[in-house]
């Protein structure tokens, strides 16, 4: 066994939600492992991961079993959250890299082991877990207990972003979750390798990855590469990670698929985030905070150039939203506001919350994007899920190949196209009219003011006939609007107000603001009023 010297590095960053179906995951400090034997003398790559995928994809499914003792999978979270990697352990922290890996352990519900492998030119080694890594601290548990073989939940990348100490920058734990930071960012909004029957009543099912390969970098590289091997009841997967962490981190991502049976719903690409209520949903209780949310829209841009965007919501019943996207340019979930006044919280600090936008590369073919909004009763859950979804029957005889890049970013501006203004803020509210004597009286309609900017709409004025382009579907009878100038944001207000003509069923929204000669001027803007809403 080698160890590696002790190096101290400042607090990780925190890591919010667990990755496992809509809970929650604890932030741990961890670091390395011990190597055992070689097992290969060739230069490992995707190919080789895609063989292993293949080999997967044609025999029978065995569901892995849970080898954790009842001391670790009772653990309740603020026990489980004692159990600390040990940085002196962390896996090349000696070595004078730009990167390390520390890792999480079993417990709760992370009751499945993953293999981690490091590769070293032309080696490939199994890293090995020893209990002596970890420090139980007050979780209860006895490491002289625990079996030697019981293997690691998942693990973390280090990475100094913005000073000679490390931080986590991603980390990989349940299921095929995956998150990454970029500097000045919280966690918020996560990845996963593949969503299979997202929202179907038949169930969803989570593909895990099971195994992982990762590069041993040089002393100079910018850049990590991680190989991980994807299994489910219904599909196998190899994939490629390439982690750039920067003030924007991006990840590229290939993929190669395949199929066991015919999929009803094949997600590429999702994302997972959380809603709980904001301006264009107000919280039912009364609460400090005007907003708790780690993203506040999905953002699309198809591939005919359509730009849309969907506000949020945390609905009372699950609601599933399609975009057709043949070949989508891009499509996200995203945090546009960073004002911290939005949100009032200095423990969650929501302001810090990243966006992910998802560029894909090469031809996907069709589909569309769907997001599904799950009711969620507090801030813990997962509740908003999309994903980009094939249309039409897949082959279950070859492998699917899909390939993209995510964009980790603070940054908003930069994914949507200047020569169109977009939705800065929706708020909802109950509709009003201004009566002669100046007092406001409510009515039973339902009211969103949204307002739009950009570098186009600073240049309009009252000649140019702005207007509005308002569609409600079979369902929605528009009670009035209004489009004015914003001076105070450099951009125009739309009011309207609506309602459903069927209470008992939702509306589908859908605004934009055209100029005199009936051309876009703004992104499209979508919101399902719920029924009974």
């Amino acid at each position: 066994m080698r160890n590696l010297p002790v190096t101290v590095t400042s607090t990780p960053t925190l890591v919010r939600r667990d990755g496992s179906p809509f809970r929650r995951y604890a932030a741990l400090a961890f670091g390395f492992m011990t190597l055992i034997s070689a097992q290969s003398v060739f230069a490992f790559g995707f190919d080789d991961v895609a063989d292993q995928a293949r080999s997967l994809a044609d025999q029978g499914y065995n569901a892995p079993q849970s080898n954790l003792p009842d001391s670790l999978s009772n653990l309740e979270y603020q026990k489980y959250s004692q159990i600390q990697f040990k940085p002196q352990y962390s896996l090349w922290r000696g070595d004078n890299l730009p990167f390390d890996l520390s890792f999480f352990h079993e417990g709760m519900h992370y009751n499945l082991p993953v293999t981690v492998n490091q590769v070293v030119g032309d080696d490939v080694s199994k890293l090995q877990y020893e209990p002596q890594q970890f420090d139980f601290s007050d979780s209860g548990i006895d490491p002289s207990s625990l079996p030697d073989d019981l293997g690691y939940a998942g693990f973390r990348v280090n990475y100094a972003l913005q000073s000679e100490n490390k931080q986590e920058v991603m980390a990989f734990l349940g299921a095929s979750y995956f998150r990454v930071v970029g500097a000045n960012q919280r966690y918020g909004v996560s990845a996963r390798g593949l969503a299979i029957d997202t929202a179907l009543s038949s169930g969803e099912e989570f593909p895990r990855f099971k195994n992982f390969w990762v590069v041993k970098p040089d002393k100079g590289d910018k850049y990590l590469t991680i190989y991980a091997l994807l299994d489910s009841p219904s599909a196998t997967g190899a994939y490629r990670f390439v982690l750039r962490p920067g003030q924007d981190s991006i990840v590229d991502v290939k993929s190669k698929l395949f199929l066991r049976r015919q999929v009803t719903k094949l997600g590429i690409a999702p994302l997972t985030s959380m809603y709980l209520f904001g301006p264009s949903q107000p919280s039912d209780d009364l609460n400090f905070r005007p907003a708790i949310h780690d993203s506040n829209g999905l953002l699309v841009n198809a591939a005919q150039g359509d730009w849309l965007w969907h506000t949020l919501m945390n609905p009372k019943k699950l609601m599933v939203s399609t975009y057709p996207a043949d070949n989508p340019r891009g499509f996200g979930l995203m945090q546009r506001n960073h004002e911290f006044g939005a949100y009032q919280d200095l423990q969650d600090r929501y302001d810090l919350r990243l966006s992910a936008w998802i560029e894909p590369q090469g031809s996907w073919g069709k589909g569309q994007v769907e997001l599904v909004e799950i009711p969620t009763p507090n801030e813990t859950n997962d509740n908003i899920v999309s994903y980009w979804r094939p249309t039409g029957d897949l082959p279950t005889d070859q492998g699917l190949e899909f390939d993209y890049r995510i964009n980790w970013t603070k940054n908003e501006a930069r994914y949507h196209t200047s020569d169109l203004g977009w939705v800065a803020q929706a708020r909802r509210s109950q509709g009003e009219v201004r009566q002669g004597n100046l007092v406001r009286k409510t009515d039973d309609s339902t009211m969103f003011v949204l307002d739009f900017v950009g570098p186009e709409m600073k240049s309009l004025d009252s000649d140019d006939g702005v207007k509005a382009d308002i569609s409600l579907g079979d369902n929605g009878n528009l009670v009035r609007s209004s489009v004015e100038p914003n001076p105070a944001m450099g951009g125009y207000r739309l009011r309207l107000s609506v309602k459903a003509k069927d209470g008992a069923k939702p509306v589908d929204i859908k605004a934009l603001l055209r100029n005199g000669q009936d051309q876009p001027l703004t992104e499209t803007w979508s919101y399902t009023l719920p029924a009974n809403g």
